[in-house]
Parts: structure tokens; C-alpha cells; sequence
């Protein structure tokens, strides 16, 4: 039989102080607000330390409950947000990426624009080769809104190209990870 902690063990605070957490983007505490902050956003540099035989890469974060409002009603919207992008030489930061996307939750806009916005903030922040953002909105009066925003490098003519096949080639659906919804 266990023995019962007493309230002091119980009521201990397990929670880590600033001299327990690292100073780098990631361990640190700070405010987030509740309403549309793209100064969240941080950029993280691609590895110079070693010569890497890869040189290319493409690269997917996914947020799997991304929560907006409805600026008609106030009512939530839920999404999936797929993030895909060839980067240039900056990556974004996964910890600023959640906490930016976390603070949609209170902003109210059209799905169309809420993708919109998320991809001109990052093509601003990381000035990447070619990136696209993919929402698959959960319906609302038995409609899905499943937007698709792109950019490509204007001059470079292979990105140029993507964009227009992935464009060209698109069906909802296609381009995002089909995950099972306990994930």
C-alpha cells in the first residue's frame, strides 16, 4: 500500500526557476498574448558549423489544433496548419512558431486570410526559398475551407517552378500528412 503524501509534499512547487532554464530562445519564459503577435516570431540560423553533403532541404512543422475566431460570429475555428518550406539560410524557431500560432486563438479572420497572414509573416521573417502554408478548417455549417497559400523565390527559377506544379497538382489534401486525430 502507498503511503499518502502529506499537503507540504503535494503542494511543493515543481516548477523550474530562470537559473534552471537555458538562456536560449527555447527554455525561456515569457508573456504571451492572446491576440495576433508576429513579433513572436524567431528565426534560428541554418548550421554553418560543418560542411553538410545534403545542401537542400525541406522542411514541415504541423500544428495539429490551431484555434482562430470567426470574425463574424466570435465563435472558434479549428484547424490543422501545415507549415512546408525550403528554407534559404534561416529556419524558424519551433518554440516562437507554436507560441506565434498560439496567439490566433483570440484573432478574428476569414480562414483564407488567417493562412495569408501566417505565410507573409514567415516569408518576411525567414526569406526563404519557397514556402507554403496549408489549413484544413474543420467545417462550419457543413462547409470545410481548406486554404493553400504559396511563395517561391521570384528569382529563382526552380522555385518558381514548384510553386507552379505544386499549384497546378493541388487537391485539399494532398500535400498535408493524414494523421489520425488522437495525435
Amino acid at each position: 500500500m502507498a503511503r499518502a503524501r502529506s499537503s507540504a509534499q503535494t503542494s511543493k512547487s515543481t516548477s523550474r526557476t530562470g537559473k534552471h532554464l537555458p538562456s536560449a530562445t527555447l527554455g525561456k519564459r515569457r508573456d504571451t498574448p492572446f491576440t495576433y503577435a508576429p513579433k513572436l516570431l524567431e528565426a534560428v540560423p541554418l548550421s554553418t558549423s560543418r560542411e553538410f553533403v545534403c545542401d537542400r532541404m525541406w522542411v514541415s512543422n504541423n500544428c495539429l489544433r490551431f484555434t482562430s475566431l470567426c470574425p463574424v460570429t466570435g465563435q472558434p475555428d479549428w484547424a490543422d496548419i501545415y507549415l512546408n518550406y525550403i528554407p534559404a539560410t534561416q529556419l524558424v524557431e519551433s518554440k516562437s512558431f507554436k507560441e506565434y500560432l498560439g496567439s490566433f486563438r483570440m484573432h478574428g479572420d476569414f480562414h483564407e486570410d488567417v493562412c495569408r497572414i501566417i505565410c507573409d509573416d514567415l516569408v518576411r521573417l525567414l526569406a526563404p526559398r519557397y514556402l507554403e502554408v496549408i489549413g484544413q478548417f474543420d467545417s462550419r455549417g457543413s462547409i470545410a475551407i481548406w486554404p493553400f497559400v504559396q511563395y517561391a523565390e521570384p528569382s529563382d527559377e526552380a522555385m518558381q517552378k514548384l510553386l507552379s506544379d505544386r499549384l497546378s497538382g493541388y487537391a485539399p489534401g494532398k500535400y498535408a500528412p493524414q494523421y489520425p486525430r488522437t495525435v
